[in-house]
């Protein structure tokens, strides 16, 4: 791991690191803010996947959730969205490509070479957390995520609940199956048989037996994505279906923006906290 920037921030440091990616066969890079703490002490890390056309940089920058974890003492960590470089394939399309991996192990040639961002975030990330930050502590992970994100979180979340004790997500594609961000991204990616789509699906993987306790989602109710992409009434309806109990909070006036996510992280890091110091 190399060590790219490092700025203290409400006490604590928030770096910016990189390796080489056995998964990707790229180098990534990826952001971890550190609250201040006693030496020795364990902290409990939230992930945060970001979304379409994102980096680690942009909630890094504008994410404002430094406060909320230094007052909580949780690890932020925030991955890349796809493998990054001149060799990646890619096209001319903000929806797909580089910018748009959809934490998803592709299949399909020529994407199969790099785009494994499921294996990247699931794996092989937490095991380089595990190794190179020594106060923290991964027997207590929550994970949360925007947009493209927000499915990445819901997803893997779902897939691994004796990994993860909280789950919340910003305006997520909640069902690629039944939105055309999805039907060009897991179509293109993995193929086009849609038996194959449902483990990339939250609602999919809800109908299919996949439980967790809870979840939080907020959503503006100004975002423009809202009817044709998102369609947030589709976990709704599978939660209830489910017994899940879903908080989802539809924020007037809000749109997909920063601005949003920004105003209501810190609500999420104080939510996730309270589940992973019970």
């Amino acid at each position: 791991m190399q060590t790219l920037s490092t700025n203290k921030a409400h006490g604590g440091v928030q770096g910016v690191y990189g390796h080489a990616s056995m998964a990707t066969g790229t180098e990534m890079t990826f952001s971890v803010y550190v609250p201040p703490h006693e030496d020795g002490r364990k902290l409990p890390v939230l992930w945060y996947l970001s979304g379409l056309t994102c980096s680690h940089a942009n909630v890094t920058e504008k994410g404002e959730y430094r406060a909320a974890c230094a007052e909580h003492g949780v690890i932020f960590v925030a991955p890349d969205t796809s493998p990054r470089g001149d060799a990646v394939p890619d096209e001319d399309s903000y929806d797909f490509g580089k910018g748009a991996g959809f934490y998803v192990d592709a299949t399909e040639a020529p994407w199969s070479a790099n785009y494994r961002m499921r294996s990247y975030v699931e794996d092989e990330l937490p095991a380089l957390i595990a190794a190179e930050f020594p106060m923290a502590d991964m027997a207590r992970q929550s994970i949360t995520g925007h947009s493209m994100g927000g499915h990445g979180a819901l997803t893997t979340g779902l897939r691994n609940p004796d990994r993860f004790r909280s789950i919340s997500a910003f305006a997520p594609v909640v069902s690629p199956i039944n939105c055309p961000w999805g039907h060009k991204a897991l179509g293109r990616y993995i193929g086009e048989d849609r038996a194959d789509w449902r483990r990339y699906d939250a609602c999919a993987l809800i109908a299919d037996g996949a439980r967790v306790a809870e979840l939080l989602v907020d959503q503006g109710d100004a975002d423009n994505f809202l009817e044709e992409q998102l369609r947030p009434q589709l976990l709704r309806d599978a939660c209830e279906a489910a017994g899940i109990d879903l908080t989802l909070r539809m924020q007037p006036g809000y749109d997909h923006s920063y601005y949003f996510i920004s105003s209501f992280l810190g609500e999420h890091v104080a939510w996730h906290a309270a589940r992973l110091k019970a």
